[in-house]
């Protein structure tokens, strides 16, 4: 215990997230409040993939939002801007990924941290499978360093 107190192990990254199976909560599908004014707004993944998700009064529709995640990949040659969501610690962290369109043709790595600016582009009915993970088309990406704390709170 005196060791993990004095020589923290590394964040958690692509590989945990890559091994975790979609946990999404049954949220249902409803209307959230009113995003801020002005564009970009400022979202973390977790909450651009709820609205992306479940929100009936699709207030992402017409909006420039903001991400900073990690790169993880998919099989289908697919990236996704990804964050870990931690309620109280590592062990009950979850993973929440938006998948990334029109971010030009380089290749970034998996683990790279990236803010990307976009717009939400609408897929599947609201609530289902199919509307997972949401997707977003890049107008920007930048690559960042890691945030000092490189999880997000519920």
């Amino acid at each position: 215990a005196l060791a993990l107190l004095l020589f923290p192990p590394p964040a958690l990254g692509s590989y945990s997230a890559g091994r975790e199976a979609a946990q999404r909560a049954a949220q249902g599908v409803g209307t959230f409040p009113a995003l801020p004014a002005g564009d970009p707004v400022e979202l973390t993944v977790a909450a651009f993939s709820s609205r992306a998700i479940y929100d009936s009064g699709r207030s992402l529709k017409g909006r420039t939002v903001r991400l900073t995640g990690f790169v993880t990949h998919g099989d289908d040659g697919a990236w996704y801007v990804t964050r870990l969501v931690v309620t109280c610690c590592a062990a009950d962290a979850t993973t929440g990924k938006v998948e990334v369109r029109d971010a030009g043709d380089e290749v970034l790595p998996a683990d790279t941290w990236v803010t990307v600016t976009g717009t939400w582009r609408p897929r599947g009915a609201l609530g289902s499978d199919a509307a997972w993970p949401p997707v977003l088309d890049a107008v920007t990406l930048t690559r960042v360093a890691q945030p000092a704390d490189p999880y997000e709170k519920p």
